[in-house]
């Protein structure tokens, strides 16, 4: 399929993403992701919720790429973190969300780059060359969003606001989908 056809697709099912996901290579993720077209409905099945965190439900996971839906409740945010040398794409599935990226400068201090405002349907590209970055919830509801990383991402650095240094997490799923249990 060349990237005109792949333009021209939309994607209306989970089911048909993984499949475009799994055929597609790296440089056709972008084309994909903003060929989606699914309701918010249509992620029910995979959404878990906690008033203590945000939620990160794994919906495929394999070699090339992994995909997880985060689920948030009201004001919640994620630590500044980095995505482990990766590549991230996060679309708004629904809510509104601020992203805020920031760099290490040559004396080791954190500098605030650019904050932007996501809403439903946006699409955001994040990578380590661009810095590190925050996602907080903006919306007074329920929000979620769907991020595809290629390739999954083991562990990241976190910023550590007491002590002013990154230190590495273990990133760990708060919930497993059926089709990813299915592909074991």
């Amino acid at each position: 399929m060349n990237s005109n056809e792949q333009n021209q697709q939309t994607i209306e099912s989970v089911n048909e993403l993984v499949t475009a996901l799994s055929e597609g290579e790296r440089t056709s993720y972008t084309d994909i992701v903003r060929s989606i077209t699914l309701p918010s409905s249509a992620f029910d099945s995979f959404c878990s919720w906690s008033q203590d965190s945000y939620t990160r439900n794994c919906i495929v996971e394999n070699d090339k790429f992994e995909l997880i839906l985060l689920c948030w409740e009201k004001g919640q945010f994620t630590p500044i973190h980095d995505h482990g040398g990766e590549e991230c794409w996060v679309k708004i599935i629904e809510g509104e969300f601020r992203e805020t990226i920031y760099k290490l400068d040559e004396t080791g201090e954190l500098n605030l780059v650019k904050s932007a405002t996501s809403k439903t349907g946006d699409i955001s590209y994040m990578i380590d060359f661009m810095g590190c970055h925050r996602l907080e919830n903006l919306s007074n509801k329920k929000s979620m969003s769907l991020h595809l990383y290629a390739k999954p991402i083991r562990n990241c650095q976190c910023f550590d606001e007491h002590t002013k240094t990154f230190v590495r997490k273990d990133l760990v799923y708060s919930t497993v989908s059926e089709m990813m249990m299915n592909l074991k």
